[in-house]
């Protein structure tokens, strides 16, 4: 049958349990990384064991949440929206694949800030992301998929509206935060919102509009 967790997907896992036991190898035990700073004080902290646990773990959630949803859909419903879903779950992987490698480079002490190049990177995509959203015509390759059927124009045209302008703000809104370095806990909690939030934002306005 098929899946929408592809082998790629199981790579980028693979990618994430590999940079979790080079950091643990590497990184002291009582080592705990500095989520926020309050002046010049670390006022928020993550032990070593807790942080690094964080990324298979959501991991491992999406890719059962994506699994599950493969095998619900019908396989016409499947297919038509596969070249949305796919991508999305590439995305959502990535994410805490790259954040884990940034750990490990903070963990060792190095200078290279990949949490905050995540944070550039994916306020990037999310901003391009806007903007197809919020030129997306009816029943378009770029367009949002829903669970139930969008019924009418005006109510596809809103919906896709409104995601698009929010998904473009969120988008800067991240860069703006990589930029600013408000500690790593901050923009890593910001980049899991903003994934979660954007597709509960798209379902909650295609269900108000329904009516229109």
């Amino acid at each position: 049958m098929p899946s929408l967790v592809t082998r790629f997907h199981l790579l980028i896992f693979f990618v994430t349990l590999a940079t979790t036991g080079v950091a643990l190898l590497h990184v002291p035990e009582s080592f705990a990384f500095v989520a926020h700073w309050s002046g010049s004080v670390a006022d928020w902290v993550w032990p070593r064991d807790l942080a690094l646990a964080a990324a298979p773990l959501i991991e491992v959630g999406l890719i059962a949440v994506f699994y599950l949803l493969g095998r619900a859909l019908t396989k016409n419903h499947l297919a038509k929206t596969r070249h949305i879903l796919d991508p999305a779950l590439t995305l959502l992987l990535a994410v805490p694949s790259f954040c884990q490698l940034g750990l490990l480079f903070a963990g060792i002490g190095s200078d290279l800030d990949l949490i905050r190049f995540a944070g550039f990177g994916l306020g990037a995509v999310l901003m391009l992301l806007g903007i197809v959203l919020y030129g997306a015509e009816r029943h378009s390759y770029g367009g949002l998929r829903m669970p139930w059927p969008v019924p009418s124009d005006r109510a596809w045209v809103i919906v896709h509206r409104v995601t698009g302008v929010a998904t473009f703000l969120a988008g800067m809104g991240l860069a703006v935060l990589a930029w600013a370095d408000p500690g790593l806990g901050v923009l890593v909690t910001s980049y899991a919102l903003s994934l979660l939030l954007l597709p509960l934002l798209a379902g909650l306005v295609s269900l108000v509009t329904r009516p229109l």
